[in-house]
């Protein structure tokens, strides 16, 4: 494992990150200390027990990083894939067009880059401070969301297999492939039973790109080296809805939490963020364990953060990205 020490100083860029306070209690389950409400229209209906703090790290470009220095999205969280999906056009801000159009794209890319045996696109977001503030929505879709500004994993070790479940059952209205599917269940029965009754890997990977012309500049996604993290980092974020509570994980700071970019990404790249991974030691323990004791395994999840650069210029264009969410399944 290489720390962000050893990357060339002059590649490394200081930037702010929003992480939880050091005096909020880790968590691993859900414990309804810190929660959002989140309202029919989803924007937050108010937050509990959420006490930031904004800390500067140095964030180390990973374009610099040769040969076995390179992360991998198996063994670190992440990877960019260049020349990544043909140079077709497709309208980004059509619902409908993405799913039908560019998740089979998406789905190839991440089995042919995973390994997996099965890959289901099956939930999408769009996001731009710019379309944030103007309440720009999608055609058939939700508004356009704004970056995410908190140093977060989409996933836990309740709430990723519980979504696999959710999958492989009948969709619901809450379901983004709902009219597609309709009613039927996105993976299929026998893919889900390998997992429930065999134990089978499976792995949640987002296919993250830039949409706009210009290369990404303002509000850059940094993705944190998994290797890095601890189960004592984590703090279980719980998102009521009327229907149903999800779960994602927030990051408590630590100074040995390695963080990279890809500086200036065009729309012919796609970053790979793992999500989540059935076969990582963290999951595979049940959070006994992190994994920064890997020893050559696959790691389980990378954190993840827009952050604010120290190197970006004022009149920078504004960042306008996609990130397409896959399961995986490998047996």
């Amino acid at each position: 494992m290489s720390a962000v020490s050893e990357t060339p100083l002059a590649a490394q860029r200081l930037g702010t990150f929003r992480y939880l306070h050091a005096s909020v209690e880790s968590s691993l389950y859900r414990n309804g200390k810190v929660l959002t409400r989140r309202n029919l229209d989803g924007t937050d209906g108010g937050r509990e027990g959420v006490d930031v703090e904004d800390r500067e790290m140095q964030v180390a470009d990973a374009r610099q990083l040769q040969g076995a220095e390179r992360r991998t999205v198996e063994q670190n969280g992440f990877e960019l894939i260049a020349d990544a999906l043909p140079k077709a056009e497709f309208d980004f801000f059509s619902h409908a067009d993405v799913i039908r159009d560019y998740y089979p794209r998406c789905a190839e890319l991440v089995k042919r880059a995973s390994g997996a045996r099965h890959v289901y696109a099956f939930d999408h977001n769009v996001r731009s401070a710019e379309g944030k503030n103007n309440q720009t929505r999608i055609k058939g879709g939700q508004e356009v969301q704004g970056p995410a500004h908190m140093v977060h994993g989409d996933y836990t070790l309740t709430s990723a297999p519980q979504r696999l479940r959710d999958l492989s059952r009948p969709a619901t209205k809450n379901d983004t492939l709902f009219e597609v599917l309709n009613g039927k269940p996105l993976v299929d029965a026998e893919v889900a039973a390998a997992v429930e009754e065999r134990n089978a890997r499976f792995a949640i990977i987002n296919l993250w790109r830039n949409i706009a012309p210009e290369p990404v500049a303002t509000h850059p996604l940094a993705l944190c080296d998994a290797q890095s993290v601890g189960p004592h980092d984590l703090v279980v974020f719980e998102i009521h809805y009327a229907d149903r509570v999800g779960e994602n994980y927030f990051a408590k700071h630590d100074s040995s939490h390695q963080w990279y970019f890809y500086p200036a990404m065009t729309r012919d790249e796609a970053l790979l963020i793992k999500q989540w991974d059935s076969a990582g030691p963290f999951a595979k323990s049940g959070g006994e364990q992190g994994d920064i004791a890997a020893d050559g395994a696959p790691c389980t999840f990378s954190f993840h953060s827009a952050f604010e650069d120290s190197a970006t210029p004022a009149d920078a264009p504004e960042r306008w990205s996609i990130e397409v969410r896959c399961m995986a399944v490998y047996d």
